[in-house]
């Protein structure tokens, strides 16, 4: 793998079947990432961030596959 870059990604994953047959291991998942998050290891990449009132701007985003990352809403400062 020298000199070569590689990116993954997941895409179709049933998150909500695995949590309701799963969620012990579920939480435990939740709970790993949430540590390696607090200690910098990962970051979430953010595509774009809107006040709550865009709404419809943050959906749209969505649905003409613009986001590379979360879309975030923000509620308040």
């Amino acid at each position: 793998m020298t000199g070569k870059s590689w990116a993954t990604s997941i895409v179709g994953v049933f998150w909500g079947t695995f949590t309701r047959k799963e969620p012990k291991t579920n939480m435990q998942n939740i709970m790993e990432l949430l540590q390696l998050y607090t200690q910098g290891k990962i970051r979430p990449r953010v595509s774009e961030v809107h006040p709550f009132e865009d709404y419809v701007k943050a959906l749209n985003g969505l649905s003409e596959r613009r986001a590379t990352g979360k879309i975030v809403l923000k509620v308040a400062d």
